[in-house]
């Protein structure tokens, strides 16, 4: 072999081991170039018991996807995406503010994934002895509702207005008048309620169900109930959107909507 092609020969050689070796590197471990995807999620309080479920289910199918949740009213979480708050899904309590987001172009359009309803707490030793919703007009009653720019003080106010029908006219008014604090979002609500600051207060039923026994229930006529239709979304702005996407399709699953019946949600509308 000539001196020329022995240093042809050796060329080869080396950029074969050099091409061998950057393989080796490479393909010994595939998941050392995965990097984890923390999806910001913007949320009702009155999810916040179930979604980190629902969020645990979802990496193990997604084991790449991390969560960072973020609770409070619906109007609290809207707002902080209206400021441009980091955020990758949103997910209210209320399709008002899912609508008012989407007018925006904040979020992707909503997707309705599950529902609420509303019932009357008040604490185990049932102090005022409120035996039923008649007794909320009672003088002295000590209530707790929601702010009128939270849903669950958006819904409240809708069903005293619709139990006028039941009690007669100005009973909404009446019991009003006995409200001593307006809450923010509902857990505001079942803390001072569980606490003994109020002698009842309205919530959603899931957060009577996460209660257990730290809290007595009246239920609410069927004909006075308002119906929390809870949208679920993408933010435009977010830098996940395509795994921000699959946590949108995988909570209508029935996985998922499992985990959310458990704890008192009811299933979206059929579409």
């Amino acid at each position: 072999m000539t001196a020329a092609r022995r240093r042809v020969a050796a060329l080869g050689l080396a950029v074969a081991v050099a091409a061998l070796s950057a393989c080796g590197t490479s393909g010994a471990s595939p998941n050392d170039t995965v990097r984890p995807v923390t999806l910001t999620l913007l949320a009702a309080a009155s999810l916040s018991k179930v979604l980190p479920k629902v969020g645990d289910l979802f990496t193990r199918s997604h084991p790449r996807a991390r969560f960072s949740f973020s609770f409070g009213g619906t109007d609290v979480v809207a707002a902080q995406i209206e400021q441009g708050a980091p955020a990758d899904l949103f997910a209210g309590a209320s399709t008002t503010f899912g609508e008012q987001l989407l007018a925006k172009k904040l979020i992707r359009p909503f997707r309705v994934f599950c529902i609420n309803r509303l019932v009357l707490i008040m604490p185990p030793s049932n102090p005022a002895k409120i035996d039923s919703l008649d007794d909320l007009t009672r003088k002295g009653i000590k209530l707790v509702i929601g702010s009128p720019s939270a849903p669950i003080g958006t819904y409240t106010r809708r069903v005293l207005g619709n139990l006028d029908a039941a009690y007669g006219a100005g009973y909404g008014r009446r019991v009003l008048a006995n409200v001593v604090s307006e809450e923010q979002d509902v857990d505001g609500v079942l803390t001072k309620v569980e606490s003994g600051e109020a002698d009842a207060g309205f919530v959603y039923i899931t957060d009577a169900t996460s209660a257990g026994a730290a809290v007595r229930t009246i239920a609410l006529p069927d004909a006075a109930q308002a119906v929390a239709f809870y949208p679920v979304a993408v933010v435009r702005s977010s830098a996940n959107a395509d795994t921000a996407a699959a946590f949108v399709d995988f909570v209508l699953t029935a996985l998922a909507q499992r985990v959310l019946r458990a704890a008192g949600f009811g299933p979206p509308p059929s579409t």
